[in-house]
């Protein structure tokens, strides 16, 4: 179970013990699901690409199961105003990427992007490997239980926009559902929850993630959304 001290030096380890039981699906799902199963994009056999994690944060609110995400600031040369996970890259004092570097990276970043306390996240699992080749980052998805929910909020208002938190319920509703379709051409899943467009590698994690833990719901994959869609 992760502690405050876990972030300061100490191990950072994985542990179901204690989930509540609508997260056994999703533990589970960690466990099987393949990295094709996520994604046609992984990490070049070279070894290449910039280490990275993000968490993955389920926590309980009003409305039952809920997810953290935030929206990163319109000022920001990368993905200016995309809602995503918190995270980043991994500093050389978040350790060994193969080892717990990856855990440690999610929280701290977490941390510094959304003030939510480390100490009251029970990181559950870990899924596999993938790759963003825009940005050549290798990202590490790593879960999390928020079993003891702290404050958040804008930490610097130049790196984030807003923090906020989603309810499952809303997620698996196909009334919140499309089909992202960037001016390039490509297209992929996405989500209109919160005056928000979840699209891009983030859509694409939380999609897979309801699809093998059983909450998907069937929805009109024909329904379309440009990427400047808003509430």
């Amino acid at each position: 179970m992760t502690r405050a001290s876990d972030t300061q030096g100490g191990p950072v380890t994985l542990s179901k013990e204690g989930l509540p039981d609508w997260l056994g699906p999703v533990a589970h799902a960690a466990e099987t699901v393949q990295p094709l199963q996520l994604s046609r994009f992984l990490p070049p056999e070279n070894g290449s690409g910039r280490q990275s994690a993000v968490l993955i944060l389920f926590g309980e609110g009003e409305r039952g199961p809920e997810l953290l995400l935030m929206e990163r600031a319109g000022s920001l040369r990368s993905h200016p105003g995309q809602p995503s996970f918190p995270g980043g890259a991994l500093d050389p004092e978040d350790g060994d990427p193969q080892g717990d570097g990856p855990l440690r990276a999610a929280l701290r970043e977490a941390e510094e992007e959304t003030g939510l306390d480390p100490s009251g996240v029970q990181l559950f699992g870990v899924l596999p490997r993938l790759y963003i080749p825009v940005s050549g980052f290798v990202v590490t998805p790593v879960l999390g239980w928020w079993r003891e929910p702290s404050p958040v909020g804008v930490v610097d208002p130049k790196e984030t926009a807003r923090v906020f938190t989603v309810p499952v319920a809303d997620l698996t509703d196909p009334a919140n559902r499309a089909t992202a379709v960037h001016p390039r051409g490509h297209s992929g899943p996405a989500f209109l929850v919160e005056s928000a467009l979840v699209w891009g590698f983030t859509a694409g994690v939380i999609d897979r993630l309801l699809h093998y833990a059983g909450w998907e719901h069937p929805w009109d994959r024909q329904k379309q959304v440009p990427l400047d869609w808003h509430a």
